[in-house]
């Protein structure tokens, strides 16, 4: 059984900065459990989870800290409104040092505040071997709860960093900046790249003067109806299957 102080420590994790001040996240769920086992080089610190979960899973589970609970405990710790028979706490990587460096393609991001539009960008980054992100900061934390399962495991394989992205693209301006607008260069007619900084901008307002400003070049999606913009994370795929 747990007791009232692992529950409210538990429950604290929801919010930042309790996760910051210990230095990890929760994950919940079968799918990204297992992806966090078996495809990341995430430390895990503690997993709860039923009985028939931690039987399922013996052969991962060697020298790590598992709790067995009931449905009712996971009710408790749970952050998600339908708790999935395991929740783990997991240590936050050292924060990335995000450098350009050959053939590598840098998502930067400006005030992406949904945590799902953030957490399905790093799936996408992860989609397409992108392995560095750089966000403002005041974009959503990407180990809120939220961003963790909509990355679906990718938060183990894709670097965030934050910091002032107008600083960073500056320091980093010898590389091809690449903004993501409504009045650039059509997406189809630009060819691959195998290095630069892809910039993407806020779900409602896209990407402020001063940042866009910074870029090399422009690009946009063709529009052939009337929707008014499109969804910060769809863009993100729909340009980097065009561009890598």
């Amino acid at each position: 059984m747990l007791s009232k102080t692992q529950i409210k420590y538990i429950q604290s994790l929801g919010q930042k900065k309790f996760r910051d001040a210990h230095q990890v996240f929760i994950a919940e769920g079968p799918k990204i459990a297992k992806e966090i086992l078996t495809n990341t080089a995430l430390h895990i610190r503690h997993i709860y989870a039923l009985q028939n979960w931690i039987t399922e899973h013996a052969s991962y589970l060697q020298d790590m800290e598992v709790t067995p609970v009931e449905t009712y405990e996971l009710e408790k710790i749970s952050l998600l409104s339908a708790p999935n028979q395991v929740l783990m706490i997991v240590a936050q990587p050292v924060p990335a040092v995000i450098e350009p460096t050959e053939d590598t393609v840098i998502l930067a991001l400006e005030t992406i505040q949904d945590p799902g539009n953030l957490g399905t960008i790093i799936r996408i980054a992860d989609w397409f071997g992108i392995k560095h992100i750089m966000a403002s900061t005041d974009s959503a934390d990407c180990y809120n709860h939220k961003v963790v399962q909509a990355t679906m495991g990718s938060i183990g394989r894709v670097a965030v960093a934050y910091g002032e992205l107008g600083d960073f693209l500056r320091k980093h301006h010898a590389e091809k900046i690449y903004a993501c607008t409504l009045d650039g260069t059509d997406i189809r007619q630009m060819e691959k790249i195998s290095r630069g900084i892809l910039l993407v901008g806020n779900e409602s307002k896209g990407i402020s003067d001063s940042l866009s400003a910074l870029a090399h070049d422009r690009v946009t999606i063709p529009r052939r109806g009337q929707a008014e913009s499109l969804n910060a994370a769809v863009a993100t795929g729909i340009i980097l299957s065009h561009l890598t």
